[in-house]
């Protein structure tokens, strides 16, 4: 490597830092404004409007607006403490929001822990209750809004994070090539390091072998990559020293082992000590305990006054279905469950009930492979109306009221596709069927099988309420859009 391409090497390695930077303080000082804000309107609805909860306190302006000046900083504290600085955790998923939430509620308990220790430090429990939740909305519209200018700027080229994968394998394309297909994500991979490939060989389109992990730290330095990503299978132990050594030497490099491509992402890791001996505990999955019973709680609540307010709506698509074709109103379908058993799913009929005879070898096909056509001519005319606003999936409602499915869970699968999902379908047997999920806001029946178990297991691993409620108020935006619907 010659002096001029390492200089240019370091210069857009600064620029790429001198991105981040901004951005982070971009971010930062947005918090504190939005903190500011969420604080006074606290303080003007207790005070000025007189939402007085609790009969207490006065409106003490200097007292409040001192108060407000120590716990921005405070709060901006725990936002770091957090993890909300750090770029890995930011402008993806739902794990962002749900450190915020924990970040207000853990300051908001502080302060009224503080008053309890003081009894002559009087707060407003009014101005408490309102503060904690405006600056909580408050930062995660904030957030929210933000994502969206950096998505816009990764699409645009900027704000890019360069990835290097180790290990040239299946799970090593399938790792980059998720990575690779959404631009808002930021991710530049930048070439595989690996040991059994020659250099250049090409694994996915652009994309190619550097070289062996023994120049690792030399194409580490070449290509000014920030993350390295090492896959399960990729190195034996001898081999990770030199990763460790990069490491030392690289402190701005952020170095993530992927797990086994489908067999453990369900898996719940937790370290323990049995002897002295720290070792890794693995549990069945991540929705279990507390988790699953305010799941299900969610679950049946939603349910029942679903059905209650739906009921109208239900009855209606029950009449208009009698009245459009022969056969039954809802159609039982046998699908996998939760500890693997089989349950009948119900949904509204929406084809003809001889509809079989009316396809053609090809179509017979491609419902073979796909469990879908695109244009089936089995579905009435009212069944395409209710399946392209998801109409005829409300009765399974009554399987979530029941306990077999959740609101929120992977695509619930028959036993003929059990084969399709091989190794990782046992995964799917930990949690219930959902009636909506990410498959759902992802593409619905556009996506390819393979698309469909990458979202399933990436749901059971990344479980969480924030997940869930934003699975849901995306699932409102499909289905009135009515896109991958047929």
């Amino acid at each position: 490597m010659n002096a001029t391409t390492t200089i240019q090497l370091d210069t857009r390695d600064q620029d790429r830092r001198r991105e981040m930077r901004a951005t982070l303080l971009i971010i930062a000082l947005g918090d504190a404004l939005v903190l500011t804000i969420g604080f006074a309107i606290a303080y003007f609805m207790r005070f000025q409007f007189e939402w007085q909860f609790f009969n207490e306190g006065s409106a003490r302006t200097a007292f409040y607006a001192v108060l407000i000046a120590i716990l921005v900083p405070a709060w901006l504290l725990l936002f770091w403490v957090y993890g909300l600085y750090d770029q890995r955790n930011l402008f993806g998923g739902t794990q962002e929001y749900e450190r915020i939430f924990n970040a207000c509620s853990l300051g908001m308990l502080m302060v009224i822990m503080i008053t309890f220790v003081q009894p002559d430090f009087i707060i407003a429990r009014g101005w408490l209750i309102i503060g904690w939740l405006a600056t909580l909305c408050l930062a995660i519209l904030w957030r929210f809004g933000a994502r969206r200018v950096v998505y816009r700027l990764r699409c645009q080229g900027k704000l890019q994070q360069r990835v290097l994968i180790i290990g040239a394998n299946a799970e090593s394309r399938i790792i980059s090539e998720q990575l690779s297909n959404s631009p808002i994500s930021g991710i530049q991979i930048v070439g595989f390091v690996d040991d059994h490939l020659p250099p250049d060989t090409q694994l996915i389109p652009g994309t190619k072998v550097l070289g062996p992990i023994s120049d690792f730290e030399r194409i580490v330095a070449e290509t000014g990559v920030d993350t390295v990503i090492i896959t399960d299978t990729a190195l034996v132990r001898e081999r990770m020293a030199t990763i460790y050594g990069a490491m030392e030497t690289l402190q701005r490099l952020n170095v993530s082992l992927a797990p086994g491509l489908f067999e453990i992402l369900t898996i719940g890791v937790h370290v323990h000590e049995l002897g002295a001996v720290p070792l890794l505990s693995l549990s069945k999955t991540r929705i279990n305990g507390v988790r699953a019973f305010i799941k299900a709680m969610i679950d049946r609540v939603g349910a029942f006054f679903g059905l209650l307010l739906l009921s109208p709506l239900l009855i209606i698509v029950a009449i208009m279905i009698r009245l459009d074709s022969p056969g039954p109103i809802i159609h039982r379908r046998r699908v996998m469950g939760v500890g693997n058993k089989t349950f009948d799913a119900y949904k509204f009929r929406s084809m003809r009930i001889e509809g079989n005879s009316l396809l053609t070898p090809e179509q017979h096909q491609e419902l073979k492979q796909h469990g879908k056509l695109k244009d089936d001519p089995r579905i009435t005319k009212l069944g395409r109306f209710i399946r392209r606003t998801s109409i005829d999936e409300l009765p399974q409602l009554v399987n979530i009221l029941l306990g077999q499915m959740s609101i929120v869970g992977p695509r619930m699968i028959t036993v003929e596709e059990l084969e399709v999902f091989g190794r990782w379908r046992h995964n799917l047997f930990t949690v219930r069927p959902g009636l909506t999920g990410l498959w759902q806001i992802s593409g619905r029946s556009d996506l390819g099988y393979e698309d469909r178990v990458r979202l399933d297991m990436h749901y059971i691993r990344n479980y969480s309420l924030w997940l869930d409620m934003h699975i849901i108020s995306r699932t409102i935006q499909v289905v009135i859009s009515g896109r991958g619907a047929y």
